[in-house]
């Protein structure tokens, strides 16, 4: 009996070792496996999918059904369904996979769109089966500050008619940038022709700036409700050189400040940013607007700072000391437009109000109050004149030694957004419907075409 116990004692122990390698045999094959899968990062591949597709109906903004993922904390959490959206290591019992695959076009995510592409499933359906890790630094970090700088396609070779928003001239005067359809487009000004196109920008630009030296453009874009950026170009080159700063919501007005390595943007987000283009690091965010900051302008001296909302203010920063110095509220509708007099004194803004106001640093106190032809838009000064871009179709030419205006360029048919001055004094303005101007200094229609790509 006991040599038989002996003898089942060692079939058992034969036994359980033979589990055991076999287990450790499946466990080394899983792991290799799993080695072998193709690596999916989160912030790389997954973010960037959720952000195009996804982002936009479920945001701290707008959370349909509940449900927000502009977070990895938050894409994690269930909405109102009460079913996890993410289970690790099991998409096919994740209800984030199971909607984006739904055959069904009135429940498929996302919604009234083309869906997912069968690429980008795969991608999500590995990425959590594989443990849903973040590789990121804070999972409450937006997604869109987490993924890196998009490269945009290159713009189409033609197409329709699209607003313009911005403008600006280089340094010698020969040539004009707007903004296109993703994209920089360069004017020969001699000639009223295209020279040239600069690709890999946002969907739509809002405004350009050209640094003290002439050699870069800082370009203010991006995609309503969605992303914002300002990115640097090499004029030299026609590439762009880094992307500065980011955010949820589209960048409105960018400016240099004199001469310093450092540019301010406005945000739709209700920020404004101080940007070093040497390091390519935010180095200052303020957030005392509202609402949307639709226009900046540093003093002459770069001292201080004047930015423009659609909170109908106007606020003035001390930069040496990061302190708001006055808070203009003269205005009765959202402002469009901010530039400091020559010698720094005095701020001019324009807003929905048709209204032209001049006022004091020192104390706000009103010096002018000018009528316009409508709502103003971003303000151009040179020398001793102010030009002002205006929805009636007109830009307003205002001698600052009297607050008289002296000229009315009148020719455009729809609201003109932006103007610029070259060095010969040739004003040039770009429109809703895309129509570029060229004008002299007594008004005079010199020239006319549209800015797109034909």
């Amino acid at each position: 009996m006991k040599n038989r116990i002996r003898a089942n004692s060692k079939i058992c122990s034969c036994l359980s070792l033979g589990l055991c390698l076999a287990t450790t045999m499946f466990s080394s094959v899983n792991a290799q496996a799993q080695d072998s899968a193709p690596a999916v990062g989160f912030r790389a591949q997954v973010a960037p999918i959720l952000i195009e597709k996804c982002v936009a109906c479920h945001s701290a903004k707008k959370a349909e059904g509940g449900y927000r993922l502009d977070t990895y904390e938050e894409l994690l959490k269930p909405g109102d369904s009460g079913d996890n959206p993410i289970v690790g290591k099991d998409s096919v019992n994740s209800l984030l996979l199971h909607r984006v695959k739904d055959e069904n076009a009135e429940t498929r995510m996302p919604p009234e769109q083309a869906p997912l592409t069968e690429a980008d499933i795969k991608t999500l359906a590995t990425w959590i089966d594989f443990g849903a890790a973040f590789d990121g630094e804070d999972p409450k970090q937006l997604l869109i500050l987490q993924t890196p700088a998009l490269t945009y396609a290159a713009p189409p070779a033609s197409y329709p008619a699209i607003p313009l928003y911005a403008t600006a001239v280089t340094k010698d005067g020969n040539f004009l940038l707007t903004g296109g359809y993703h994209e920089i487009l360069i004017w020969n000004l001699q000639q009223k022709m295209l020279d040239g196109r600069i690709s890999n920008i946002g969907q739509r630009v809002f405004a350009i700036a050209i640094n003290d030296q002439g050699d870069k453009i800082a370009v203010a874009c991006g995609e309503p409700g969605r992303i914002g950026e300002v990115r640097i170009v090499d004029l030299a080159t026609k590439q762009v050189s880094a992307v500065v700063t980011r955010s949820i919501d589209v960048a409105l007005d960018v400016a240099f400040r004199p001469g310093t390595n450092e540019l301010a943007v406005g945000f739709a987000d209700n920020s404004i940013r101080l940007v070093n283009i040497d390091s390519n690091t935010v180095t200052k965010t303020y957030t005392s607007h509202a609402d949307w900051v639709t226009a900046i302008a540093f003093s002459p001296d770069g001292k201080r700072l004047a930015s423009g909302s659609r909170d109908k203010s106007v606020k003035v920063l001390d930069l040496e000391s990061g302190e708001m110095i006055l808070n203009y509220s003269g205005h009765s509708a959202p402002v469009r437009g901010v530039v400091f007099s020559a010698d720094g004194s005095q701020v001019f803004s324009v807003a929905d109000d048709k209204r032209l106001h001049r006022w004091n640093v020192a104390d706000g106190g009103r010096a002018a109050d000018v009528p316009l032809s409508g709502h103003g838009a971003r303000i151009v000064r040179q020398g001793g004149h102010l030009y002002i871009p205006t929805s009636a179709g007109q830009i307003h030419k205002l001698d600052v030694s009297n607050n008289q205006i002296v000229s009315t360029f009148s020719g455009h048919k729809d609201w003109v957004h932006a103007a610029a001055v070259t060095p010969a004094d040739v004003v040039v303005s770009v429109s809703h419907d895309a129509e570029i101007k060229v004008w002299g200094q007594d008004g005079s229609m010199q020239a006319s075409w549209m800015g797109v790509p034909q």
